[in-house]
Order: structure tokens, then C-alpha cells, then sequence
């Protein structure tokens, strides 16, 4: 996907996304259908810690969150959720803090009555590991929405990560990708390279291509992933300076 269009993705093979997760449901409106409760769902599975760790910093103990987090995406995967829906400036970000704040504020006490949703169907969260996850973060004292900012730009970036691996497996680059990821981010010189050269059987200069490809390819996911959580491709580079503000 270009940062200029919303329509069509650029996707890996075998994304069944026609468009951008959240055009896809916000186009649903009040007709569900099976593409925008996926595309729900699946921002839901990738985007679902920042929320724990937003209910964790208001206060909530561990079991406590467990409950409001997965009683809160009961009522958002609810047939008749989209009805009305205000998108926020069409930032599925911000979306989906204005609508737990809501919840935590008027409806906790109705969903206190039912079991972690009634028995509504849930979605399968790793809690195993969430709250060593916010026990992590927590190392410093931030605002409970800054947590929320934070958390919300690691589950993306590993999003992008995880896409990327899988991108060279179907190459048959697994074992390349695992020797260059560290050059994704700052640092690696000229030393590292020279040693990963070495370790791969690989010409300095190969490896210095490799590396520069897949830097390449990581900023096009990048973009990809945050426009999928944008109603307006024109609002990439914005969304992207809010979010790696949010490490400042």
C-alpha cells in the first residue's frame, strides 16, 4: 500500500485483505460481514496488550485486567458494535482508547454481572506472558495513555517483524534474515557486516545489498502496517511520528 491510497494493500501472499484492516470494517458499518469481523478481530489479536497495559496502569490488578480486557472485546465483537461507530479521525489507535475508556467509565459494573463476557465468544490472549511483558515496561513511570502509545509501537513494530520473517522463509531466506535483523535498527558498522559475511559465505558487498533490501522492504511493511490501522493512507507519516513519540 502507498501512503497516498487507502485501496488496495500491499500485502503478503495469501493476505485475504482486499483494503486496509480498518477500511475494511469501517466500510462494514452496520453490515457485518465475514472480511470485517476478521479484519476486526485481527487488529484486535495484534493490538490487545497496550490495552492491558493501559487497564494495569489505571490502577487494575493483574486478574482484574485479565477480565476488563477480554469483557471489553466481547462488547467490541458484538454484532451490533459498528452501529453508529465514530471512527476518530479515522485512527483505529485512537479508536480503540476512546472506546475502553468508555467502557471502563459506564459499562464495567453492567459486565461485572457476567463471567468475562457471558460466555461470548473471546479471544485467545497469551496472559501467560502479558503481565511479564508490563512488568518489563513498567520499569519507568509513564502516563497510563503514554504506556498505552508505547505498547501500541512495539505491537507494531513486531507486527513488522513477524511479517518480514515470514516474507524470507517463503524465500528460503530464514537463515539470512536471522544474521541481518540487527542491522534493521541503528548501529551494525562495517565489523558486523564483515562478520556476518564470513559466517554466511557471503561477499561483503552481497551482504551490504542484502541488508540495505531489507531495510528497504522493512520501511514498505512499516507503512503497510500502520495504514492498516488508518481509514486515509495520506495520514501514514503522521500516525508514525505520534507513535515513535511516544519512545521519546
Amino acid at each position: 500500500m502507498t501512503s497516498e491510497h487507502s485501496t488496495p494493500a500491499s500485502s503478503a501472499p495469501g493476505d485475504i485483505f482486499a483494503t486496509t484492516h480498518w477500511t475494511v470494517v469501517l466500510a462494514a458499518g452496520k453490515q457485518h460481514t465475514p472480511q470485517s469481523d476478521g479484519a476486526l478481530e485481527e487488529l484486535c489479536q495484534t493490538y490487545w496488550f497496550p490495552l492491558y497495559a493501559y487497564v494495569r496502569r489505571r490502577g487494575h490488578a493483574k486478574p482484574d485486567a485479565e477480565d476488563l480486557v477480554q469483557a471489553f472485546f466481547a462488547r467490541l465483537l458484538e454484532k451490533n458494535f459498528l452501529a453508529g461507530l465514530d471512527n476518530d479521525k479515522g485512527k483505529f489507535r485512537a479508536f480503540l482508547l476512546a472506546a475502553l475508556k468508555h467502557f471502563l467509565a459506564n459499562e464495567w459494573n453492567k459486565s461485572q454481572a457476567q463471567k468475562r463476557g457471558g460466555g461470548a465468544a473471546h479471544l485467545s490472549l497469551d496472559w501467560q506472558t502479558a503481565d511479564t511483558k508490563f512488568q518489563v515496561a513498567a520499569t519507568s513511570e509513564v502516563s497510563p495513555d503514554k504506556a498505552f502509545d508505547r505498547e501500541w509501537a512495539l505491537a507494531l513494530l513486531a507486527r513488522v517483524i513477524e511479517r518480514l520473517q515470514k516474507e524470507c522463509a517463503v524465500e528460503g531466506k530464514a537463515k539470512l534474515f536471522e544474521q541481518l535483523k540487527k542491522f534493521l535498527m541503528a548501529g551494525g558498522g562495517e565489523s558486523a557486516q564483515s562478520e556476518v559475511a564470513k559466517s554466511l559465505g557471503m561477499e561483503e558487498g552481497a551482504v551490504r545489498v542484502a541488508i540495505h533490501r531489507l531495510r528497504k522492504r522493512y520501511r514498505s511493511l512499516l507503512r503497510d502496517e500502520i495504514a492498516n490501522t488508518l481509514s486515509d493512507g495520506t495520514m501514514v507519516d503522521e500516525e508514525m511520528r505520534a507513535l515513535f513519540g511516544a519512545f521519546g
